[in-house]
């Protein structure tokens, strides 16, 4: 092989990866917003986890009786199911962040989505758990009056509850969009704005 074969044959190599170093170090630079969202899932993972066993706690804390302790524990260990099942998604996410290297264009795209895609997992398990804290919340109130009778709640105040619990699930949605955007998603653009600034190389 000549001088001239081998210089097709390096033309004809896939150069798509390739990537020059002021490339590089835009996409290097995405570490500083990716270490920020690593940080801020951290702190959530050891919160969270500590709620869901606090919240076990509970009846221990308030001194049940005993015929609420099985109803408690039987809507509790729904909800510690699903909390862990979420929990365990996001830490496996958060993992998979603790081992990314931001060299390529590919890793970076593919870093983004996964942001991206976990932060709606948030959303997701932030809904999952509202039926949970209703629940949560109307046996807290049958527990404060043990007098009070289903027959006693006529149809204003039923009407009432059931606005007050639609006003305050959507109260909670909108907050944690608000959450969820302040603590991953203006980093998430950050990254954004380094794949189109990529782009336009």
């Amino acid at each position: 092989m000549d001088f001239n074969d081998m210089q097709n044959a390096w033309d004809k190599q896939n150069t798509n990866k390739v990537i020059v170093p002021t490339n590089l170090e835009k996409i290097q630079s995405a570490n500083t917003p990716l270490d920020k969202i690593k940080k801020n899932l951290k702190n959530e993972l050891i919160f969270q986890t500590l709620a869901v066993i606090l919240i076990g706690f509970a009846p221990v804390i308030h001194g049940f009786i005993a015929k609420w302790l099985t109803p408690f524990y039987f809507v509790y260990s729904m909800f510690a199911a699903v909390s862990i099942y979420y929990l365990l998604k996001l830490f496996l996410f958060y993992k998979r962040l603790d081992k990314v290297t931001l060299n390529t264009k590919d890793s970076l795209y593919e870093t983004y989505f996964d942001i991206r895609l976990n932060m709606e997992l948030y959303k997701t398990f932030t809904f999952a758990l509202m039926p949970f804290m209703v629940m949560f919340l109307l046996g807290f109130v049958m527990y404060s009056k043990p007098d009070l009778k289903i027959t006693d709640i006529n149809n204003t105040v039923l009407v009432t509850i059931l606005i007050i619990i639609t006003s305050s699930i959507l109260f909670v949605g909108f907050i944690t969009e608000c959450w969820v955007e302040y603590y991953y998603g203006k980093y998430a653009k950050e990254i954004r704005k380094l794949i189109d600034e990529l782009k336009e190389d």
